[in-house]
């Protein structure tokens, strides 16, 4: 799947969100539960946390009311693909962990599905900087952080349950990863965060941007809240000194030692007009040509390098490998979209009422409805199996033209 900004902020145009809202105010966008249906289900997070060797104690986290669960309690040690020893979560005690509120981060999933890849590729391709992203997963009533700020822009997207969050006024002036920013208390954010701007209710299809430095909180209020927050780090000023550092090797000024200090007037007088003269030096190299276009090629290359991977092209076999595997068995997979929906007995007919159609429905179709619009998502194979006199993959595409369902 593929997707870009302008699909990330529908209605709002991005010409709109550029003059309104980038890097100036919060924005939060309702979606219908469809929009962002492909992009992660309950499903894909078990798939992926059933990758066992791809997590640590360090890409996956509990959090509980704040407090960041040791290791050692969610853990066990075991060797990691690279043969180092590593704390690798265990099933059964995050199991544990998860029953008692605890909230379920898993972090730097960017890349691991072409779902969360469609949204990172979106907002880099739109020019953003670098995204990357962590899954929240988290429960009602249970908070996993108090009021805080981040050191880069956030693209909160829900894609399961809904959340609170609590939009303060307060805003750091553009902190960045520095223990000067990072290094600053609770006591500090509660005092800073200022008064309350606005709580807003976050759905499944809805986005929330934050600008840097915006200090929030969030709280789920459904049985089940999961969002994934894309980081987007823009490149900064500090770049462009990086940028100066390396060319300042091959000018000799920067060379040179600078005058000798021996506490009298005349060498403090000396050092200060040496200062002057590579200040004044810097500033010519920021109008050299060559600098500009090191610079320009750094602001546009500015994105993680991710995918396009396909050996058989490579080996001019093929375009692409054809679904193999349990992917392949399973067949289609699709979001329930519309929770609540039933079908109903209207004299000797079943009817189904959708977003966009009312479905007739047989007595066979009616009672396989029945049972696949109670989960949360439903595979082809697994209709097929539950109820194997039914046409599985054309009740499933009536659904979705009705608006009851979403592909994963």
């Amino acid at each position: 799947m593929s997707m870009t900004l302008a699909d990330l902020l529908a209605p709002i145009t991005p010409e709109q969100f550029f003059a309104e809202y980038y890097d100036k105010q919060p924005l939060h966008i309702p979606g219908s539960a469809a929009k962002f249906a492909q992009v992660l289900s309950w499903r894909g997070i078990n798939r992926l946390l059933d990758q066992t060797h791809i997590w640590t104690s360090q890409s996956l986290k509990l959090v509980r009311e704040g407090v960041a669960v040791p290791p050692e309690q969610y853990c066990t040690r075991a060797t990691s693909r690279d043969g180092a020893q590593v704390m690798q979560p265990d099933s059964a005690m995050v199991a544990q962990w998860v029953g008692r509120g605890a909230s379920v981060v898993m972090n730097d999933v960017d890349s691991l599905t072409p779902g969360l890849t469609s949204v990172s590729n979106a907002l880099e391709e739109a020019g953003l900087g670098k995204a990357q992203a962590n899954v929240y997963i988290s429960w009602q009533s249970h908070k996993a952080f108090h009021s805080h700020f981040d050191t880069h822009d956030v693209w909160a997207v829900q894609v399961e349950g809904e959340k609170y969050w609590n939009i303060w006024e307060g805003r750091a002036e553009w902190p960045i990863a520095h223990p000067v920013f990072k290094g600053l208390g609770q006591e500090h954010h509660d005092r800073a965060k200022g008064k309350l701007r606005g709580k807003v209710l976050v759905k499944t299809g809805d986005l929330l941007y934050l600008p840097r430095g915006w200090y929030h909180d969030a709280l789920a209020e459904a049985p089940t809240s999961v969002h994934i927050a894309y980081g987007v780090h823009a490149p900064l000023g500090m770049d462009l000194m990086n940028i100066l550092l390396e060319r300042a090797i091959y000018d000799t000024a920067f060379r040179q030692p600078l005058p000798r200090q021996d506490g009298t007037a005349a060498a403090r007088f000396a050092l200060t007009s040496r200062a002057a003269q590579l200040g004044q030096r810097l500033s010519e190299l920021t109008r050299d040509p060559k600098v500009m276009d090191v610079l320009g090629k750094f602001v546009a290359d500015y994105h993680f390098r991710r995918g396009g991977n396909d050996l058989l092209a490579a080996r001019g076999l093929a375009e692409a490998a054809p679904a193999t595997g349990a992917e392949a068995q399973e067949g289609a997979t699709f979001r329930i979209v519309s929770p609540g929906a039933k079908p109903v007995r209207r004299g000797a007919e079943w009817q189904l009422k959708g977003p966009n159609a009312t479905l007739p429905l047989a007595p066979a179709e009616a009672e396989a409805a029945g049972w696949l619009l109670t989960r949360t998502d439903v595979a082809e194979a697994e209709l097929r199996a539950a109820h194997p006199t039914v046409d599985a993959p054309t009740l499933l595409q009536r659904l979705t033209g009705a608006g009851l369902l979403a592909p994963a």
